[in-house]
């Protein structure tokens, strides 16, 4: 299945000539109510873009290549400057800002796409107003729903929880590692397993076949250990 959606990993920003099986896109998800004291979401996207940088004796120390404004309780004004002030800090470090369902903030900020609840109207009616290149993506929960949502045209999906969320609580199940093996071959499209992720478990998920990860806490945490 890797090979087969090259193209589609092209479409979102993932470098298929630098793709290796070892690759992993690495998706922060934010949420200001979980912030420790002190801390803003704007410190946590620039902890991430420094830890892009080159690590001592090579390599990467950490860091991510999406962000996901995910904080749906904010007025749409207030959204729209969080997500001009992210974009001017992601932009120069090639990290694209995505934002969760409000399609209106995400293309006037000229956000890189937008992230769709499972519920949410399809893919396609967003499509047809939104720029060149915008990226949209579900939150999945079933291998059919995956396979909907790539036949809706989304460029990627969501899926999980793999593991028991960290961050918050679910009433879903955890799918565990099979579930996420039969959502990554059940469409053509990349997958990212959400839920419970963390810096141990992180190889596993690749290993089932997701193409990336996505976390609130796991990239969130002033602290965290990159996987």
């Amino acid at each position: 299945m890797r090979s087969s959606i090259s193209g589609r990993k092209a479409s979102i920003g993932y470098s298929t000539a630098a793709y290796t099986e070892n690759s992993m896109l690495r998706c922060y998800i934010t949420d200001r109510h979980s912030l420790a004291p002190g801390d803003t979401l704007l410190d946590a996207i620039a902890r991430n873009l420094e830890r892009r940088r080159p690590a001592p004796g090579g390599g990467s120390s950490g860091g991510v290549d999406w962000i996901q404004i995910r904080e749906k309780d904010l007025p749409a004004r207030a959204l729209f400057d969080l997500t001009q002030r992210a974009l001017a800090l992601a932009n120069p470090a090639g990290v694209r800002i995505m934002v969760n369902t409000r399609a209106d903030v995400a293309i006037a900020a000229g956000a890189a796409g937008l992230h769709l609840p499972g519920r949410s109207p399809e893919p396609k009616r967003w499509r047809s107003i939104a720029p060149r290149g915008f990226l949209i993506g579900v939150s999945c929960h079933n291998v059919d729903s995956v396979r909907a949502a790539a036949a809706e045209g989304a460029d990627y999906v969501l899926f999980g929880p793999v593991f028991a969320p960290l961050s918050k609580t679910s009433e879903l199940l955890p799918r565990g590692l099979r579930g996420l093996e039969q959502a990554a071959h059940a469409a053509d499209i990349p997958v990212l397993a959400l839920g419970g992720i963390t810096a141990e478990n992180a190889r596993s998920c690749m290993d089932a076949g997701a193409h990336g990860i996505a976390a609130i806490s796991l990239f969130q945490q002033a602290d965290h250990a990159a996987p």
